[in-house]
């Protein structure tokens, strides 16, 4: 028997996926528990109607991604900090600073989580940080630290 999955299953498939399977199996648990619905002509048009939605959606995030790619290796971010002996910096850079003036400067809102640092930054100087935007999509932020 045919069926339309609801939701992912482990073993079995992911959302929106046509499966086969044995008809105990659809009529005992899938069914009941709205897990999956019988593949018929509305449930596989519903199913790819969906499927092409989020297509649609995903590729709008990478065009955006590409784009927020572009205005953030065109620009850099400086931060002024207060510095002790030796050029270092009291504290550190991180990367919610670094979200933060993301979205001051260039208003591109980026998860703290997806900047990823080389090495921390604790003195003055110019430093690179991949910002992971979407999936296949990572760009180098420039980053220059000043003394005030």
């Amino acid at each position: 028997m045919k069926v339309v999955l609801n939701q992912d299953v482990k073993g079995l498939g992911k959302k929106l996926q046509i499966v086969e399977v044995s008809e105990g199996y659809a009529r005992n648990f899938l069914l009941p528990k709205k897990i999956a619905n019988i593949a018929d002509n509305r449930s596989l048009n519903e199913a790819k109607t969906k499927q092409e939605a989020i297509k649609y959606k995903k590729d709008l995030e990478f065009e955006e991604a590409k784009k927020n790619k572009e205005k953030i290796e065109k620009t850099y971010i400086e931060f002024k900090e207060k510095v002790g002996t030796g050029s270092r910096l009291f504290g550190s850079v991180t990367e919610k600073e670094i979200s933060e003036k993301l979205k001051q400067k260039l208003n591109i809102d980026v998860n703290k989580k997806k900047i990823v640092l080389k090495e921390q930054i604790k003195q003055l100087g110019n430093y690179i940080a991949d910002v992971k935007l979407h999936e296949g999509v990572v760009a180098k932020l420039k980053i220059v630290v000043v003394g005030m």
